[in-house]
């Protein structure tokens, strides 16, 4: 009897379940997660997945020209809302194409999930075709990863991979999958709705005795300063700093990763500091006696050289990473969670504040600031990249999220524009990968929808290495803007040539092809611009176009970023000209 009521609940479990191969397990599983964009590249032992991927409308696919392109623009669209990104390459190169995304987006902390294909299973080892030891590769530069062995593990695992990569501090897992998984089948039980995994449990809310110890500091502080990263962003903090910053009075200095998450025209908003940052929020920082550093990993190009950063104040490190807290400075008060739960009690203990004397000490400081920003543009050429930029936030208003390449561009976007909107600089930090803006403005685009525009800032330089990625717009209908700015030369390199190392030039200048004939041969609308006087005018036009375009912006070749503060050197040492 025991033998007959044993098999009858098997039978009933059996029903309830299907028989359905890994690739449309993998399929079902994305589409519960709430994936509704995967930015990929097939591949021979990717077929099965393709094979069934019209079965599943809700799942868009986007063919990018080039792996690399699919990371970056899983990235994008995992910054701009804070969602799980999601890219795909096949076996060998395919995987490996991927791999500079990857580590881009593990520097930056941009959540994303990398589906790999992986050669049949008997075949692993045995140096088969297009085999890649894709898991070792990537060890080094993703939160985890997973090479799965047996079709029943997949949906479990990608439920893991989800959940490592959205939560704590996030960051890119890889999901390694060979062709015969895809193939073979088992009974699908459907999605887990909860997973546990022992030795990864996040901090998320503070300590409270270390939050009102920070308080008490903050509230005895008389030349207090606010220092944002990217964890403001990502936990979505804004109204909270806001809060703290406005009743305490306390001035904002933004990492290149936080600018965005503090409007940049609030009185309190000094900008970013560090090697091309405002001389006034080095100075700020420098002479504060206490510093309030959150979601930040006071990395080298904020810091200068770590002997002179800071020496004068004690300092909070709110971070959801323990292992940042402490790692480059000496920390009076480590706070470990997400930024935006400690802020909510952090600021039910800070008391209401005046900083009248100090506010006024920084006016003085960046009054001379602007003064030598005015001299700058003031002697500049015909269209000097800064007016671009400056000009380029006041077309665009409040609205729009911009991208940008690395390199120069980048800088001057950092120092111009006027971010009003929380969450709209995209741009790559900590890994300063050239290629990122095209691809990661394809993926905000696809995030955000039509409503927001998306522009991209790019170099001549950078946007040669995924220009390709023109034929995915228009193939896909991105409606993504470009903004060339056009020296001629690999701009930055050119410039610590000439400061650091005597003027002597070598593989610096950089022919290209015709931007504009480039972007008209893929379809895509295109303007060159020479002078000032056709800047806003032209960015307009090109913003109201139905589709993607492209601006070449030819400026002078010489132009430099400054301030510069010399490697190794005090951020108190910048040098604010040639």
């Amino acid at each position: 009897m025991a033998t007959t009521t044993s098999t009858q609940q098997q039978a009933d479990v059996r029903f309830t379940q299907r028989e359905l191969d890994g690739a449309r397990i993998l399929c079902e599983c994305l589409i519960a997660e709430g994936v509704q964009v995967i930015f990929g590249y097939p591949g021979g032992v990717l077929l099965p997945l393709y094979h069934v991927f019209s079965e599943y409308p809700e799942i868009r696919h986007i063919l990018v020209r080039h792996e690399q392109a699919a990371a970056h623009a899983a990235d994008g669209y995992a910054r701009a809302t804070n969602k799980v990104g999601v890219c795909m390459g096949t076996s060998g190169p395919g995987a490996t194409n991927l791999v500079t995304g990857i580590a881009t987006a593990m520097m930056d902390s941009a959540p994303v999930v990398a589906l790999t294909g992986q050669v049949t299973r008997s075949l692993i080892g045995r140096d088969a075709f297009q085999e890649t030891d894709i898991t070792g590769i990537t060890l080094p530069i993703t939160k985890h990863n997973w090479l799965v062995m047996d079709t029943a593990d997949l949906a479990t695992t990608v439920k893991k991979a989800f959940h490592i990569a959205g939560t704590g501090r996030p960051g890119p897992v890889l999901v390694d999958i060979p062709k015969d998984v895809f193939t073979s089948k088992t009974y699908f039980t459907g999605y887990p709705t909860e997973i546990k995994m022992r030795g990864y449990n996040p901090t998320v809310f503070g300590h409270a005795r270390q939050i009102k110890q920070a308080a008490k500091l903050i509230n005895e502080a008389q030349r207090p300063v606010l220092l944002v990263g990217h964890g403001v962003t990502t936990s979505e903090a804004y109204n909270e700093l806001m809060e703290l910053a406005e009743r305490a009075e306390i001035p904002v200095i933004s990492t290149l990763q936080g600018l965005s998450s503090f409007p940049t025209a609030h009185p309190l908003s000094l900008g970013m500091p560090g090697m091309h940052g405002n001389l006034h929020a080095n100075h700020a920082i420098n002479e504060s006696d206490v510093l309030i550093a959150m979601g930040m990993r006071f990395d080298d190009r904020v810091t200068g050289n770590l002997k002179s950063f800071a020496r004068n104040c004690k300092i909070i490190h709110i971070d959801i990473d323990p292992a940042e807290i402490g790692k480059n400075v000496p920390v009076h008060i480590p706070i470990v969670g997400d930024v935006k739960k400690i802020l909510q009690v952090l600021n039910l203990h800070v008391n209401a504040a005046k900083h009248t004397e100090w506010l006024e000490k920084i006016t003085h400081w960046r009054g001379k600031d602007a003064a030598r920003r005015d001299n700058e543009m003031a002697r500049l050429g015909v269209l000097p990249p800064q007016f671009i930029i400056k000009t380029l936030g006041e077309v665009l208003g409040g609205d729009a999220v911009i991208t940008t390449d690395v390199g120069q561009h980048q800088m001057y976007v950092a120092q111009h524009f006027n971010f009003r909107k929380a969450n709209s600089l995209i741009s790559s930090g900590g890994l300063g990968t050239m290629g990122f803006g095209l691809p990661s403005a394809m993926g905000a685009k696809m995030a955000l929808g039509e409503n927001v525009p998306v522009w991209t800032v790019t170099g001549d330089g950078g946007f040669q290495m995924n220009m390709q990625e023109l034929a995915t717009c228009v193939q896909e209908k991105i409606n993504v803007k470009i903004a060339i700015l056009n020296n001629g030369v690999l701009g930055m390199i050119r410039q610590w040539q000439q400061v650091f190392y005597d003027g002597r030039y070598h593989s610096t200048p950089i022919t290209g092809p015709d931007f504009v004939k480039l972007a008209e041969a893929f379809g895509v609308r295109a303007w060159r611009v020479t002078h000032r006087d056709e800047v806003a005018r032209t960015i307009q036009e090109a913003n109201d176009w139905d589709g993607p375009t492209l601006i070449d912006f030819i400026i002078p070749q010489g132009e430099n970023v400054f301030p510069m503060v010399p490697p190794g050197g005090s951020n108190l040492d910048a040098i604010t000209e040639a």
